[in-house]
């Protein structure tokens, strides 16, 4: 969401003054005023929301430095909103609009979204998800990488003569598990890039593929073994789960409160849709 103030001047942030007490016996509300322009009250409230959406890099600057560029922001802009040059044309109207409306169905949203979720729910979304899934096939697989088909072809005559395909991808592989002896580990189904992945996928357990071409190179690979895919323990995926189940949930809410709202929409085609190009209507 766009922030009205993005940046501090130079001027405020090469000052640094002393925070100003606040003339008051109670301590500061977001209703405190710290200046007043023209007759316009400009709160500790409007500070904060501007702090609040500062950029990354002023975050960590001291409240003093903070304090003085917020301030003097405010009162300049203030002072600009009521000059005769200021006017609230149709996209300084809209904007605000738009503006107020994403703020509140921003905090509906967080409202929805600040619900707690049961461990039972947790648990149920678990058990939908994997107790009766089928997880698939994990491969443990080797390989050798150059850069032709013939070096390719040479090093399956070379293991088909009975060299060692460790010792052979040690002195010939190129890929970064070269050094490993071309050990690939386990990995599941849709990991590898497609010719790599769909050769493993038909070879039998000890077998060597003829030469495999892929972006990267010419492969040839060893599976090593194969096992079934188990289902993550919970734990591991608990954050995954619950992101999911607010998601779900928080869609139903919109879904639900959009059906329950009196909406009514032009028809398909009824205004051609390059008018959204025509940004001088809002000069209008």
């Amino acid at each position: 969401m766009p922030n009205f103030i993005t940046h501090l001047s130079a001027a405020a942030v090469a000052v640094t003054l002393a925070l100003p007490a606040v003339a008051q016996d109670d301590a500061p509300t977001a209703d405190t005023v710290v200046a007043t322009v023209g007759g316009t009250d400009i709160t500790l409230g409007h500070m904060l929301m501007v702090r609040a959406g500062l950029p990354e890099q002023y975050q960590q600057l001291p409240p003093d430095v903070l304090w003085t560029g917020i301030l003097d922001q405010l009162v300049q802009q203030e002072a600009l909103s009521q000059s005769d040059d200021a006017t609230e044309t149709k996209r300084v109207t809209i904007a605000l609009e738009n503006e107020r409306r994403a703020l509140l169905a921003s905090e509906a949203v967080a409202a929805a979204a600040s619900q707690d979720l049961s461990d039972a729910a947790i648990q149920e979304a678990y058990d939908a998800k994997y107790a009766n899934a089928e997880m698939g096939k994990e491969f443990d697989a080797s390989h050798i990488l150059v850069e032709t088909e013939e070096e390719a072809q040479a090093v399956v005559a070379e293991l088909e003569g009975g060299a060692d395909f460790a010792a052979v991808a040690k002195e010939k592989s190129t890929g970064p598990s070269g050094p490993n002896g071309g050990s690939l580990g386990w990995f599941g189904a849709g990991m590898m890039v497609a010719p790599f992945q769909e050769a493993v996928e038909g070879m039998e357990v000890g077998t060597i593929s003829a030469p495999v071409q892929t972006q990267f190179g010419w492969h040839v690979i060893k599976l090593n073994d194969t096992r079934t895919a188990e289902a993550p323990p919970l734990d591991e995926v608990r954050e995954e789960l619950t992101a999911e189940l607010r998601d779900a949930r928080l869609k139903e809410y919109i879904d639900g409160l959009v059906a329950e709202a009196d909406v009514s929409r032009t028809e398909p085609g009824s205004i051609d849709a390059s008018v959204l190009n025509q940004l001088d209507l809002l000069e209008e």
